[in-house]
């Protein structure tokens, strides 16, 4: 097997308190049944990251990102987890987040991330909208009580959010990062901007700002078809949008790739290894890697299969779907990345790859665009360059 020695790690957590209707991620509700499944499965996650380690002898890795699923919701145990981790040889990420709901959070788990070498946590909130959150199962958090203490008032709903990004807040003042969505059902241009600016009384480095996308096979697709929800317009959605990443400008932060900003330079590096299609190994159901031959140039995509329990029977990427892409594939792979982020493309890793720059395969396009901001209007940009690249190719 090729030798990578770099190469960013994600690790999937598969399990949630309940299923968003809009979310299309793998995860599983976590019940009587799922809950027996946390310890095998942290077990095959560990025994899966330091086999790919081993069988394709990395050396180094700069990144590590912990999605879901809710990671939060495994509590204490995460920490068995961590301890793999921190056996690794040469384990230094320079950056290590984790993502987490407020609602689950407690100050047991920060203190265990915080030991554990994590030092960027990313909190889904969504929205504080509760008809919003309700209206897509995001709003079922009054029937989650947090007693702290025995004949201490429980708190439910919109303050147990809040209480947890305060308690965040103190454990990660330099590196929270905080997801909104706009789109969402009886949402407004006020109601945008109240989110932003209770998200900003935290003060964040990072905030993702994203579009309400309607992904197939969702409940929230099915809902719509049945008439029991009806979103905002794509015109009144996007005017949402464009007003919340104009509210975050105004605020200090910079817009550094399509749906993502920060301050400081507090960029998520994991994410930007991904837009620069860097090495990154995946471990757990529906997690992916692509690992780049610069010899050939060409990669290898493995998806693993949405299946738990297949998983924890034999976590291998011998068992994942294998896709090769060819070298114009990881060209327009890498255009289709790089210029989602503000800085572009990065054209020195571009040419040292593929001993070309990217000026010299798409010079029309990058004329006709040369006044335009091709993050705005990515998808019209990309499909300009693929029809530049195909008509070059015949």
């Amino acid at each position: 097997m090729k030798f990578f020695n770099s190469a960013s790690l994600y690790i999937h957590i598969p399990f949630c308190a309940s299923l968003c209707d809009y979310c299309d991620f793998y995860s599983v509700k976590l019940n009587k049944i799922a809950n027996e499944y946390i310890d095998v499965y942290i077990n095959a996650l560990i025994t899966d990251i330091n086999y790919q380690i081993k069988y394709l002898n990395i050396n180094e890795i700069p990144t590590v990102y912990i999605g879901g699923g809710t990671p939060s919701i495994l509590g204490k145990k995460i920490k068995i987890l961590f301890n793999a981790l921190n056996k690794i040889q040469n384990f230094k990420p320079v950056e290590f987040t984790i993502e987490a709901n407020p609602e689950s959070i407690t100050e047991d788990f920060l203190k265990i991330c915080k030991d554990g070498g994590v030092n960027r946590l990313s909190l889904g909130v969504q929205t504080f909208f509760e008809p919003s959150r309700e209206v897509v199962n995001r709003g079922k958090i009054e029937k989650i009580f947090t007693q702290r203490r025995r004949g201490r008032k429980e708190r439910k709903g919109i303050e147990e959010v809040l209480k947890g990004i305060e308690l965040t807040s103190s454990y990660f003042s330099e590196s929270l990062s905080i997801d909104l969505i706009t789109g969402l059902p009886f949402q407004d241009e006020k109601i945008i901007i109240d989110d932003i600016k209770k998200v900003l009384e935290y003060k964040p480095s990072h905030i993702s700002l994203y579009s309400l996308t309607v992904e197939d096979g969702t409940p929230l697709q099915e809902k719509i078809k049945k008439g029991l929800i009806k979103l905002p317009s794509e015109d009144f959605t996007d005017s949402l949008w464009l007003k919340g990443c104009d509210t975050l400008k105004k605020a200090g932060f910079e817009q550094y790739e399509v749906s993502n900003f920060s301050i400081n330079n507090k960029k998520c590096f994991h994410n930007m290894n991904y837009w620069k299609m860097k090495n990154w190994i995946g471990v757990g159901p529906s997690a992916s890697g692509t690992l780049i031959n610069e010899q050939t140039k060409t990669a290898n995509r493995f998806t693993y299969n949405e299946d738990i329990e297949a998983y924890i029977k034999n976590p291998s990427i011998h068992t994942t779907v294998l896709n090769k892409l060819d070298t114009k594939t990881l060209i327009k792979d890498s255009i289709l990345m790089g210029y989602r982020c503000k800085e572009g493309l990065d054209n020195e890793l571009f040419q040292q790859r593929f001993g070309y720059s990217i000026e010299d395969l798409i010079p029309k396009t990058l004329e006709r665009w040369k006044e335009k901001d091709k993050m705005m209007f990515l998808n019209s940009f990309v499909k300009d360059a693929f029809a530049e690249l195909d008509e070059e190719s015949h």
